[in-house]
């Protein structure tokens, strides 16, 4: 079966997971990640790519972004994934891919998700036991949500502006929200979404959604489509 292209459209966020190949180390030294970093940086601002979250894990890293056009997100990562290849390898004097195929990527209901993927996003080095709290990691977003750091490749999203009325009042509700932590479910189904490239909300956003695109954006039940019964039958 043809694979089908990746779901993107503009004014959405959009949750990315792009992973080493075999699960091997795509930084090794400080200067990696700051160099990843920098490439992210530079091409969403050159493709029209708003970034809200992101983490750098040793073999993997996540953004929450939300592309302002068609094309941004795609031409943002195919920059970004073939520009920090060519500094590696040089680097490492190795050759060949780095990363696991194609990223991975789909988009999510903004009031209900964004939030929970932000707080998903930033527990992963919890989740891994490099940190016991998400403030601890450096080479994520939450620094900046939280108010530990400056960063200046995040734009925030209006839902994180909506938790107070003041910075401090935000950074406490925020460094409340990602303690608590998000729910087995709510892990699994963001995991999952980005993974299959279904998009992840409710049923009449998900409808909603399929009237903006001729790319399916939900899986299809299996099995043929039942005749329709009416209740007097």
């Amino acid at each position: 079966m043809a694979r089908l292209p990746r779901l993107t459209l503009p004014g959405y966020p959009h949750h990315i997971i792009q992973r080493g190949n075999n699960r091997q180390a795509i930084f090794t030294t400080t200067a990696d990640y700051q160099a990843l970093l920098g490439l992210i940086d530079v091409h969403a601002k050159k493709f029209e790519v708003d970034v809200h979250a992101y983490v750098l894990m040793s073999n993997h890293f996540h953004l929450l972004a939300t592309p302002q056009t068609d094309t941004g997100l795609p031409q943002m990562m195919q920059a970004v994934g073939r520009s920090y290849v060519r500094y590696f390898n040089d680097l490492q004097g190795r050759t060949g891919t780095l990363w696991e195929g194609r990223y991975r990527s789909t988009l999510i209901q903004t009031d209900r998700y964004l939030l929970a993927c932000m707080a998903y996003i930033d527990l992963n080095p919890v989740r891994a036991g490099l940190v016991t709290e998400a403030a601890d990691y450096p080479w994520s977003s939450h620094g900046l949500y939280v108010g530990v750091r400056q960063d200046k490749l995040i734009s925030p999203h209006s839902l994180y502006w909506g938790l107070a009325n003041t910075p401090f009042g935000r950074e406490a509700a925020y460094a409340d929200l990602v303690r608590a932590g998000i729910s087995a479910d709510q892990q699994a189904a963001l995991t999952r979404s980005t993974l299959a490239g279904w998009a992840l909300g409710e049923d009449d956003f998900v409808a909603d959604l399929q009237k903006r695109t001729i790319r399916r954006v939900n899986k299809s039940k299996a099995g043929r489509p039942q005749n329709k019964v009416s209740k007097d039958d």
